[in-house]
């Protein structure tokens, strides 16, 4: 082999070597384990907020952050070994948005992975955290009051309806820790009030269609409160259709109301998931759960759907309509 030849194929050989070497230094780009308790075609705005929050740290997904998404389609029970697959793909941080039984599940799969959540559960009674200032441990994340409005939900439904003396309670059985606290806060508040409180479970949408079915058998429940839940939170459509078909006045979150439903009352689900978006870009940064407290969206709204009011025969107080945020006519 001539010298010239040898000169090119030692310099070639050392071109490729420091590419290679080049290439494995480029450090690998962080992945985070999303943990959806729905499907992504029934969070699209929510994710959307999620994704907004976390670019506002700087990280863009396919750009610098990879994600992985695990869905459970609505069933709880899928969300242990979701999350378990997560955390045995070694992701950066699992993000655990809109559902307690996400959030549950991912804090029982790992105690090293950062974890972050958005729930309307009060994380502290719900065994997340042991304190919003410091919530220690490998979790943190954002608390709406969506869940603490519960009794709020049913003094309104009252006002609406003076004369009724029985309310409905309408809970999610696979999401036993949300439905122990929904049921236990709205029958304190039902009693305070001298009401009745039936309670009434469904997971599945063909529970819901007996839910009502039941309901419209029922002439002493005057109304139904929807218990924050993910289940119900994304079927704002079906349920403000089936209480308007079998005429059951009916109240849940803001988002219900702009659905069709009668009332919605609570905090802006997509805000918060934007503020856990940023939450998981500030870990991928470096910071720390623990070091992180819990942040709390206390803006609540109240939405009066009039057309919805009409098409059931009510009237509603002008003193409601005055303390609505925004009315639907």
């Amino acid at each position: 082999m001539r010298r010239r030849d040898v000169i090119m194929l030692l310099g070639g050989a050392a071109a490729a070597t420091c590419s290679a070497a080049a290439h494995a230094q480029q450090p690998a780009i962080p992945v985070v384990g999303y943990l959806g308790a729905e499907s992504p075609e029934r969070m699209t705005l929510r994710l959307r907020a999620f994704l907004q929050g976390l670019g506002t740290t700087g990280y863009v997904e396919g750009r610098n952050v990879a994600i992985e998404y695990r869905w459970a389609e609505g069933r709880n029970d899928r969300l242990p070994a979701l999350a378990a697959d997560l955390v045995s793909r070694e992701v950066s941080v699992i993000a655990a948005p809109g559902s307690l039984a996400s959030a549950l599940a991912a804090k029982a799969a790992t105690s090293t992975i950062p974890v972050v959540f958005e729930t309307g559960a009060d994380p502290v009674a719900a065994g997340l955290v042991s304190s919003l200032n410091r919530p220690a441990g490998n979790i943190t994340g954002v608390t709406s009051l969506n869940a603490e409005v519960g009794p709020k939900r049913l003094q309104l439904l009252h006002e609406l309806l003076p004369a009724a003396t029985a309310f409905a309670l309408l809970v999610n059985p696979t999401n036993p820790r949300n439905t122990e606290a929904s049921t236990r806060d709205l029958q304190a508040a039902a009693r305070a009030r001298r009401l009745e409180l039936h309670v009434l479970r469904a997971s599945t949408e063909r529970e819901l269609e007996e839910v009502f079915m039941t309901l419209a058998g029922q002439q002493r429940v005057g109304g139904l409160v929807i218990a924050n839940e993910t289940f119900f939170a994304n079927r704002g459509e079906q349920l403000a259709a089936l209480a308007l078909r079998h005429a059951i006045p009916a109240v849940h979150q803001r988002e219900f109301a702009a659905a069709g439903g009668l009332i919605g009352y609570g905090g802006d689900v997509t805000h918060s998931h934007g503020q856990a978006g940023a939450y998981v870009g500030r870990i991928l940064k470096g910071e720390k759960p623990a070091d992180l407290p819990v942040q709390q969206v206390t803006a609540v709204q109240l939405i009066i759907n009039l057309k919805t009011a009409k098409a059931l025969g009510l009237e509603v107080p002008l003193s409601l309509i005055a303390r609505a945020d925004e009315v639907i006519e």
